[in-house]
């Protein structure tokens, strides 16, 4: 049975064992080497802005988004998008997707960074940044560096680093 429907609810801190298996199995060991992954390292994700997928009481995928700056521009990263093998070409990245970034235009954020896919990426709004614009602290294809601009937000430019949590940044 292909299942088409999903709760999406906001993440809480009984989902971290879960979300955290999620992402060993979708990124591996080497996941904290990463570029995005260290942009990310001791900054709290927003909790208001991150969100899991249930499939009955299970949790199928999860989504977060964490204040970075970019220049002197605040700015969120998008990431990880993690869903389970299991529950994979279901729909439930796109639903993820479409939740988190309601929620930040509806939060009043202008500017969402990640690395990524541009295919997939592209029906959310996002837009490879033009080579140079953006720098982040380790590698990245230029080519998966995206960006998408809500509520008439203005492309930032500069160097990229993790942002100092505002009320809205705890950690779930």
């Amino acid at each position: 049975m292909k299942q088409t429907m999903w709760v999406i609810r906001s993440e809480d801190t009984a989902d971290n064992e879960a979300i955290e298996t999620l992402q060993a199995e979708a990124f591996g060991p080497g996941r904290f080497a990463r570029t995005a992954f260290r942009v990310r390292e001791n900054v709290p994700h927003r909790a208001d802005l991150s969100f899991v997928g249930l499939s009955g009481e299970c949790v199928a995928g999860s989504i977060r988004l964490t204040p970075i700056r970019v220049g002197e521009d605040d700015a969120l990263l998008l990431g990880p998008l993690t869903v389970s093998p299991e529950f994979k070409n279901r729909g439930l990245g796109k639903a993820l997707m479409r939740t988190a970034m309601e929620a930040a235009a509806a939060a009043g954020d202008t500017v969402v960074l990640l690395v990524g896919d541009a295919p997939y990426y592209s029906p959310f709004g996002f837009q490879q940044v033009p080579p140079g614009r953006i720098t982040l602290p380790g590698p990245v294809d230029p080519a998966r560096l995206l960006v998408a601009l809500l509520n008439d937000g203005d492309m930032p430019s500069g160097a990229v680093h993790g942002g100092a949590p505002t009320d809205a940044s705890t950690p779930v």
